[in-house]
């Protein structure tokens, strides 16, 4: 029999082997591929005034970013070209498209220069955080600085639930320092809870639970249910960092209020 490894004789099952192999690893480039698209086609929208569909793809490259991220770690397929795809990835549909549509919807009515210095530094601190990820370990526990998908998020939620161009000067303002909030956010070094570990666990039908009811309440309330869960998470980094001042803080004071007690 010819056993000759470059012939299929003697080895049926080395080639389909090795293409599943290679459709492993191809797969989560596919869905970043799809996150990119999603960030091209947010831009398009924004510059024809499509804000609410441009806030939607905004969100559905949220969705294919994590799923990306899932694939490529449970079927431990991860490259270093999958790494560098999907950062570029980010900076287009979670730089660029966010700031791009907040300058077009939201800061129309403030000063042009601010409007434009808001916008781009938004963009800027997002690669920032960014080229800080990738230069990290990649088994971390917290985040250090706000994700810019979640940065991103926040900016598509705000749109997605107030709908209308902010033609307000007031309103303006406010959603420029928003704007540059969310920037010192992704550049800071507060942490955020990292999501890359969340499994079922021995309470997976609580888990289920909670995941089930969070996707009925955004098919049905999307608009108040995304703000919420946006706002939710990007103030869930300062909130814990002033708790955690505060609570190292008690002790300290308790301890001096003791040794004062005792010099009395």
């Amino acid at each position: 029999m010819n056993k000759n490894p470059s012939t299929n004789e003697g080895t049926p099952f080395r080639y389909p082997r090795r293409r599943l192999r290679r459709s492993v690893f191809i797969l989560p480039s596919l869905f970043t591929v799809g996150n990119i698209f999603c960030g091209y086609y947010s831009i398009l929208s924004t510059v024809q005034g499509n804000y609410i569909y441009a806030s939607y793809t905004i969100g559905i490259a949220i969705i294919l970013d994590v799923i990306d991220g899932r694939i490529a770690r449970l079927t431990n397929s991860s490259t270093d070209f999958g790494l560098q795809l999907d950062s570029l990835a980010d900076v287009i549909s979670f730089g660029i498209a966010p700031s791009v549509l907040i300058l077009f919807w939201g800061l129309s009515a403030v000063d042009p220069r601010l409007a434009w210095i808001a916008s781009f530094t938004f963009t800027i601190c997002g690669a920032m955080r960014l080229a800080r990820f990738n230069i990290q370990a990649e088994e971390l526990k917290h985040f250090v600085g706000l994700p810019i998908p979640a940065g991103g998020g926040t900016i598509a939620a705000i749109v997605h639930f107030v709908k209308d161009p902010i033609t307000n000067p007031i309103w303006g303002n406010l959603m420029t320092a928003c704007v540059f909030f969310l920037a010192f956010l992704m550049i800071s070094t507060i942490r955020y809870s990292s999501l890359k570990h969340l499994t079922l666990g021995r309470k997976s039908h609580f888990s289920i639970l909670v995941i089930a009811l969070m996707v009925a309440l955004i098919f049905n309330y999307s608009r108040p249910t995304l703000l919420a869960l946006a706002i939710l998470y990007s103030g869930s980094g300062p909130v814990y960092r002033i708790y955690s001042m505060l609570r190292k803080k008690k002790p300290a004071d308790d301890l001096k209020l003791a040794d004062s007690e005792q010099g009395h």
